[in-house]
């Protein structure tokens, strides 16, 4: 089943960009704003990481229904809007050709279609939807399901930029696609490095880095060839911060000027975080975020100082 079928409100990346926003109108900054980021709903990963089997276990997902749907609900009730919700990948855990991958992606779409329509939502390609080693195929499916697998678009004067991040793992059955990412990710940051935006942010599911750029190879971290390279461009180009998730836990840290930023997962948690989404404040100079559990969001939602961020001009 298609986005539009699940309900005709997702705004798909399709083009290289996001149809959500206008380039023309949104590329003046106009203040500071703010946005949320989620990662990894996986449904169908809590049943199988519980019973030892992640390769075939993931059967059931009523609790990542019942996490994503209070996700949506305390999303929802913010006051300011935000100016959107990004995933950043692993949507559900079924891989690709796998069973129930069909089932969880419809109940999946179902939760997020409650999320209100002056919210767009933003779709990050994982590990899980796309295939470890990724094939045209199973890119291709994601594009249907989903929309692109890697665009930009501009929101308040800020340019944003989404990646494929298994392009950067594993492209072997697939390089022309990564060559592809390759020359349109240059041609975006080129536009960042001449500085014709307030801010450059990068969307990605795989972390550059879990803490440092010099740790070692990790499942949950790019190779350190790959992270080096992919960190020198980056930064070169201005980019603050790269979002991403993958770990299961909340980590993260700083190469240069650029925020490394891994948040936890809204479905099943790895170490000792709490299911949760993070609060990003986009300001004049800075880039401000803050990971809340859902319970906190829900009850008592944003803080008064990030709140008071988004009043200076």
């Amino acid at each position: 089943m298609s986005a539009v079928e699940a309900g005709g409100i997702f705004h798909r990346a399709r083009g290289r960009t996001l149809d959500a926003f206008s380039a023309e109108k949104e590329r003046e900054w106009k203040g500071p704003f703010y946005f949320i980021q989620g990662a990894d709903p996986q449904f169908g990963l809590m049943k199988a990481w519980s019973v030892g089997d992640c390769d075939g276990g993931g059967d059931e997902w009523g609790q990542e229904i019942r996490l994503t749907e209070q996700a949506v609900q305390a999303i929802n009730k913010l006051n300011p809007k935000p100016k959107f919700f990004v995933l950043c990948g692993d949507l559900v855990h079924a891989m690709p050709g796998m069973p129930w991958r069909k089932e969880q992606t419809e109940d999946l779409q179902r939760v997020l279609k409650d999320v209100d329509r002056e919210i767009p939502l933003v779709f990050v390609s994982g590990n899980h939807d796309i295939g470890n080693v990724p094939t045209a195929e199973s890119i291709a499916e994601f594009c249907q399901t989903w929309g692109d697998d890697y665009f930009s678009f501009w929101v308040g004067g800020v340019l944003f930029l989404v990646l494929n991040s298994q392009f950067f793992y594993d492209a072997s059955r697939c390089p022309a696609l990564k060559q592809a990412q390759d020359q349109w990710l240059d041609e975006q940051l080129s536009i960042a490095g001449e500085r014709k935006c307030q801010h450059a942010i990068v969307f990605q599911h795989i972390p550059l880095f879990l803490q440092s750029l010099d740790e070692e190879d990790d499942y949950f971290n790019l190779s350190k060839s790959v992270r080096q390279e992919m960190a020198d461009k980056l930064t070169e180009a201005g980019i603050k911060a790269v979002f991403s998730g993958h770990y299961h836990r909340n980590a993260g840290g700083i190469y240069q000027d650029l925020d490394m930023v891994v948040s936890s997962a809204i479905g099943c948690q790895l170490g000792k975080d709490t299911h949760g989404l993070r609060v990003v404040v986009v300001t004049t100079e800075k880039i401000v975020h803050r990971y809340y559990s859902l319970d906190e969001l829900s009850e008592r939602g944003i803080e008064d100082d990030l709140m008071g961020l988004m009043k200076k001009k």
